[in-house]
């Protein structure tokens, strides 16, 4: 089905439930994507803070073994 198809099926769709049901058909635009993805988010303090006790601990253990 091509792009133009695909708005005529729409359109009659709109035209049928506008003369069955006498309702309004509301179109809105595709919201655009937001700017930072959630899952790209910067480090917050605490997580940085985190990731250095994680660090410390591991290179503790290492000296450990050692």
């Amino acid at each position: 089905m091509t792009k133009e198809e695909l708005r005529a099926e729409l359109e009659r769709q709109a035209e049928r439930y506008k003369d069955v049901y006498g309702g309004e058909v509301t179109t809105y635009a595709a919201q655009p994507e937001p700017e930072r993805k959630p899952w790209r988010k910067r480090a917050t303090v605490h997580d940085q803070a985190f990731a250095q006790e994680l660090d410390k601990m591991e290179k503790e253990l290492r000296q450990e073994g050692d």
